[in-house]
């Protein structure tokens, strides 16, 4: 009990608005973990040797019991749908998944995400030895799982963050996705490595369970409902800043303003820069562990500390870019408008020339050089552009990151199986120059247009007609001066 107690008193000297960021942080490092291992996973999976001789003698008789590696003779265009269905089930999800966060119960929805994958996951290797399609379906329920968790952290955010502090809080919790993918890319390579490709997924699924109970019994939607850790004052605090009440996250499905939504140039906006940022992003993600295997030659266990060594450097630079333009906000020196252009900026040019100069770099360890600067700059997205929706509209976060992730899921389902028909008997980096030339012209416009039509400020459609008066009640509000609390 001494101990109980003692733990109490410690998480209460840490604000519960961060305790939450860091919870949501940790729940979509798990998503994102589940998202990712596959990718380093199937490496040890495919029968490399009986795929390269299928290929050379276009037949299906080729034995793969003869080869030193996986059981899985999964030619690169199969691999590229594999690895793309995981995305079938995701963009399914969005918009459902943004409506339950908002109308029922973020805490909830984040729950069901992370069961749908650890249950999967667990399925997955028995699934595997069935037949492929078994284990595409995993994979689907995975994303069905997945897509959800997004909408459910933004209505979280848009729930506890402070305006003021919104981009630390928001980039706090979305740092968690390139934690999560450093993490699963090095546990998957030596996981797989040691011993073998089931235990992937068995030992990433069982250790999730901690994060459930955990989340079950400290996070709850609102400050208002929360009872534990938290102080009066900090609740109050936070509750005043967003103008909220006992009645303000009850909205009915019909105060949606989806027209006017629909037809923001600031909303579409971001729906461009989350299509086009996610291209790169995904390219990145779901294909460089087959680059670095394919083009620069890297065995697996080195394959899985160079994929992951960028999604470090990502972590690291978010954290710290956030701090840094909420500081510069705090002292005026820019508004939030220029703060989401910088983090978007940050998030497209320099991966665009990173992925130039990887493409005619003659040396492996430049271009992993280009690739971890590329990579670890994405991450000013998430205090770019995807912080963005709550800026628009915090009454409605967790709809229009739905929204917007739905364009943007689309290139999780083109990119692997782009990659895959221009690879397929074709490993070669001419092949990989036209992805990296695509992805270069997206991002240019995406800088464009977000540049163009890109702004921080609170929209008229945001606010919601009360129940029980005819007038429209705005339910956020800026805080005179951020307090400590």
């Amino acid at each position: 009990m001494a101990i109980a107690e003692e733990a109490r008193r410690g998480l209460k000297m840490i604000p519960m608005r961060y305790i939450i960021a860091i919870m949501n942080s940790i729940g979509l490092a798990i998503i994102y973990g589940f998202k990712s291992y596959l990718n380093i996973a199937i490496v040890a999976m495919v029968n490399g040797t009986a795929v390269a001789e299928l290929e050379k003698q276009n037949t299906t008789e080729v034995k793969p019991q003869s080869a030193p590696d996986g059981p899985f003779v999964w030619d690169s265009e199969l691999q590229g749908y594999i690895l793309s269905s995981y995305f079938w089930g995701y963009i399914v999800s969005l918009i459902p998944g943004g409506m339950a966060a908002e109308y029922a119960s973020a805490k909830w929805v984040m729950i069901v995400s992370v069961m749908l994958n650890v249950v999967a996951s667990l399925l997955m290797p028995i699934s595997a030895e069935i037949h492929y399609g078994a284990f595409m379906a995993m994979r689907v329920i995975q994303g069905l799982g997945g897509g959800v968790s997004f909408p459910a952290v933004h209505v979280m955010i848009s729930r506890w963050a402070p305006p003021n502090e919104r981009s630390v809080l928001a980039s706090v919790a979305y740092a968690g996705t390139a934690l999560g993918t450093v993490i699963a890319i090095l546990l998957s390579g030596m996981i797989a490595a040691t011993l073998g490709w089931k235990w992937v997924f068995y030992i990433e699924a069982l250790l999730c369970l901690i994060w459930c109970a955990a989340w079950i019994m400290i996070v709850q939607d609102s400050p208002e409902q929360q009872k534990i850790i938290i102080s009066n004052d900090e609740r109050e605090f936070i509750m005043n800043s967003l103008g909220q009440t006992k009645e303000s996250h009850k909205i009915k499905l019909s105060t949606v303003p989806w027209f006017q939504i629909l037809k923001s140039p600031p909303f579409l906006s971001i729906v461009v820069a989350h299509f086009c940022s996610n291209f790169g992003w995904y390219m990145m993600l779901i294909e460089l562990p087959t680059f670095m295997k394919e083009i620069l030659k890297y065995e697996l266990k080195d394959n899985a500390w160079l994929s992951a060594l960028p999604y470090f450097c990502m972590w690291i630079f978010t954290l710290g870019l956030s701090k840094l333009l909420a500081r510069m906000q705090e002292k005026n020196w820019i508004s939030v408008t220029v703060s989401r252009k910088i983090g978007t900026l940050f998030s497209s040019a320099v991966p665009m020339f990173c992925l130039l100069g990887a493409s005619y770099a003659t040396d492996k360890n430049v271009t992993v050089l280009l690739m971890t600067i590329g990579v670890t700059c994405i991450g000013g997205m998430y205090c770019g552009f995807l912080a963005n929706h709550i800026d628009l509209a915090p009454n409605f976060a967790g709809t229009l990151v739905a929204l917007t992730n739905t364009v943007a899921t689309i290139p999780g389902l083109v990119v692997p199986i782009f990659v895959g028909k221009l690879t397929k008997d074709n490993q070669t980096i001419e092949a990989w120059r036209v992805i990296f030339f695509v992805t270069v012209g997206l991002y240019i416009i995406e800088m464009l247009i977000y540049t163009m039509f890109g702004v921080g400020e609170e929209q008229p459609w945001n606010k919601v007609k009360s129940s029980n008066h005819d007038t429209e009640r705005p339910e956020q509000t800026v805080p005179l001066k951020e307090a400590r609390h």
